[in-house]
């Protein structure tokens, strides 16, 4: 199936990709906004070590939606990132971590599709994006978040569970966001 949406030969942006961006930016940063709360939810259950990687693939959506719609170098690392920018601005209570989880999130998810020398902005890429995204962000938290304390059989339970939270939202539900997207022909564009 072919996936129409923008040139992706073409190395510039036009007004049309830097709006489609800002759109995907501030409904995300609505989400994660929203999304804050599920996280609270469950860390106040005894599932709490684990509530950071169970939610943590809806705050990675963004910059994939953002990369293979707009099939463009940087568009996941910048969708992250603005998305990011946004969660803050609307009184996360977060702050400025947002900003710093928004790169680090969008720098991981953005190597997959780097992988493929950005040719694959379909499920091979998602699928890469998310291993090098969980790779990256789980990195972060070993440090960050105080991963290095626990033992090595939660670490690995930990990584699984990133890796499948991930892999469904920032994945396997982005690609059928952007299914339904070009279903829509809402983003077929001269």
């Amino acid at each position: 199936m072919k996936l129409p949406t923008v040139n992706p030969h073409r190395n510039h942006w036009t007004i049309h990709d830097v709006i489609l961006l800002a759109l995907i930016a501030i409904f995300f940063g609505i989400i994660y906004q929203a999304w804050n709360y599920a996280y609270y939810a469950l860390a106040a259950t005894p599932l709490k070590p684990y509530a950071n990687d169970l939610t943590l693939g809806v705050w990675l959506m963004a910059g994939p939606l953002a990369a293979i719609l707009l099939k463009k170098r940087n568009a996941c690392l910048i969708g992250e990132l603005l998305a990011g920018i946004m969660e803050m601005f609307i009184f996360s209570s977060w702050g400025v971590g947002d900003i710093i989880s928004g790169f680090i999130q969008g720098f991981g998810s953005e190597l997959g599709f780097a992988l493929t020398k950005y040719r694959k902005f379909n499920g091979i890429g998602l699928f890469l994006s998310t291993i090098t995204s969980t790779v990256v962000t789980f990195g972060w938290d070993l440090f960050q978040s105080g991963y290095l304390s626990y033992p090595p059989k939660m670490l690995i339970e930990l990584f699984i569970i990133r890796f499948l939270s991930i892999g469904l939202f920032a994945g396997i539900l982005v690609h059928a966001i952007q299914k339904l997207l070009l279903r829509t022909k809402v983003l077929n564009h001269a």
